[in-house]
């Protein structure tokens, strides 16, 4: 299949690497069938000058152009077959009203009206997304994150008298307060990825929390991390997909987490749902998941079958047959 595929990405910085570590995955895999290039814009940053100068100095040409995130407004550097993947929306407000309108403006309203697809990583974000982008909900189409294919099931055995609880992530939508809240007096170990804040640390001392914390990892450090949990915690409070769900759950880990949105939908059958603004309720979850085997073995079962729907060359397979039609149409 003669398609040449350009990706755009956003310029790298030590602290993001999420969307390159997933998109890393699948450009590998349609590398294999299409004649994939990748572009990285030049500049980083919001402002209207990084925006002009990072569209102005695009001039690579492919048949089919396929922004992968963050860097929406780049949408208005092409004219034809372009696809757009949006990873969540509620992240990427918060300012004042003017902010708010600007990025719904360049990152939202004139990108949509640009390109020909929109791709989107979970129905939950179709459903934010459609309430952003009417006039556009007919270009959404979802395609789920894949789970790297370096995760394998690790056998391990669960240590009920003092087990190791992963939480991934320290911003705000993370819920760590809660989750530490919920781990007082539970005897366990805690490891803690990511940069913690001094009230996040004095939270940890004040509820006398054993833990240990690592920040700025590589990608095979924190499957390690995986690797060497009893069991993953992550509450969160908003996620556009989740992705600390299905890499515990391919590693074969029980998983504790929220009951609604995006986790719910990408945990499938394969994890505990709970609350995540009920203290008690993660608590009450991470409780049961100790003491109870026959509960933890069933969730990891269906774990397992649950990570197959987010297998590389499945995903790899969805865009390709969405690059195809974009440019036999």
């Amino acid at each position: 299949m003669n398609i040449s595929v350009c990706f755009i990405k956003r310029k790298r910085l030590p602290d993001y690497n999420s969307i390159e570590e997933l998109f890393g995955n699948i450009i590998s895999e349609i590398d294999r069938h299409l004649n994939t290039s990748i572009y990285a814009v030049q500049h980083s940053g919001g402002s209207p000058m990084t925006l002009l100068k990072n569209i102005w100095n695009f001039k690579t040409q492919s048949d089919v152009y396929h922004i992968t995130g963050d860097v929406h407004y780049m949408a208005m550097a092409f004219r034809k077959n372009t696809i757009l993947t949006i990873h969540d929306v509620n992240s990427a407000f918060g300012g004042n009203i003017f902010k708010n309108f600007y990025i719904k403006l360049f990152w939202f309203w004139l990108p949509a009206l640009a390109v020909n697809r929109i791709s989107v990583i979970s129905e939950f974000t179709k459903k934010e997304l459609s309430q952003i982008i009417p006039f556009a909900k007919h270009k959404i189409q979802v395609i789920p994150n894949p789970v790297s294919s370096v995760l394998e099931p690790s056998i391990f055995e669960f240590r009920t008298d003092k087990p190791r609880i992963l939480l991934i992530g320290t911003k705000s939508n993370k819920n760590l307060e809660r989750s530490i809240a919920a781990l007082q007096g539970i005897t366990c170990k805690v490891v803690i990825v990511g940069k913690l804040s001094q009230t996040q640390n004095q939270l940890l001392k004040e509820k006398a929390i054993d833990f240990d914390n690592y920040n700025n990892l590589t990608y095979i450090a924190i499957i390690e991390h995986y690797i060497l949990a009893d069991l993953v915690c992550f509450p969160s409070t908003y996620e556009g997909f989740g992705m600390p769900i299905v890499e515990a759950q391919a590693i074969g880990r029980p998983v504790l987490t929220s009951n609604m949105g995006a986790m719910a939908e990408v945990a499938g059958e394969g994890a505990y749902l709970v609350n995540p603004f009920e203290v008690n309720a993660i608590r009450d979850g991470v409780l049961e998941l100790i003491n109870n085997e026959t509960l933890r073995l069933g969730l990891i079962k269906k774990g397992f079958e649950n990570v197959q729907r987010f297998q590389t060359k499945h995903i790899a397979k969805q865009y390709i047959n969405l690059y195809t039609e974009m440019v036999n149409s």
